[in-house]
């Protein structure tokens, strides 16, 4: 199985290569060619980086990753991955892949950003896993206008927004399951098994 990151210069991704390696039979690679990062089984968006600067890494190949998607490519993104499956965002400039209507707006929350350990509410991201506690590293949230593609919430301060979006094998999380502990690892490796068994 091959696993490869798309990496647009954003930040260290050494931990989150680490915790995909953990799933059984996974080949991880990183990847800054949007094109040639979809030579692969499973794409993953990750999640360090500005919204403005990871869009314009995108661009050259946003929409042939977007058809990719629309046909069946799995994808996980986290946190900033999980913004640039959105249309936009007010944090920058430039398009996201419109996987998913709605827009990332900043967080409506006298604290931000928001970090820490903070619950999932009803999660239903991947079949078979409970995530009860997860951690957090973000001052944008994701607007879903869709109905039906949020698998899971989580509040802070006041405002409530998605912890998880899904549209088959398409994930959005905007938590880092690679900083999330054994509990984390054990989202990854369920996540890749169903995704491409």
């Amino acid at each position: 199985m091959r696993v490869t990151l798309f990496d647009y210069g954003a930040g260290n991704i050494h931990s989150l290569a680490k915790a995909l390696a953990t799933a059984a039979g996974a080949d991880v690679r990183v990847q800054t060619d949007p094109r040639k990062a979809l030579e692969t089984d499973v794409l993953v968006l990750p999640g360090v980086g500005a919204f403005g600067s990871a869009a314009a890494r995108l661009e050259p190949g946003r929409e042939p990753m977007r058809q990719a998607l629309e046909q069946g490519l799995p994808c996980l993104g986290i946190c900033l991955g999980m913004q640039l499956l959105f249309e936009g965002s007010d944090e920058g400039e430039g398009q996201g892949l419109g996987i998913f209507q709605g827009r990332v707006t900043r967080l409506k929350a006298r604290q931000v950003p928001h970090i820490g350990w903070n619950s999932v509410e009803e999660d239903a991201a991947v079949k078979g896993v409970t995530l009860n506690s997860v951690y957090y590293a973000h001052s944008f949230a994701c607007r879903a206008e869709q109905p039906g593609v949020v698998s899971g919430w989580t509040t802070h301060e006041e405002d409530r927004f998605p912890a998880s979006v899904r549209r088959g094998k398409v994930l959005g999380v905007q938590f880092h399951p690679e900083k999330s502990s054994s509990a984390g690892v054990g989202f990854l490796q369920a996540f890749l098994k169903e995704v491409t068994s």
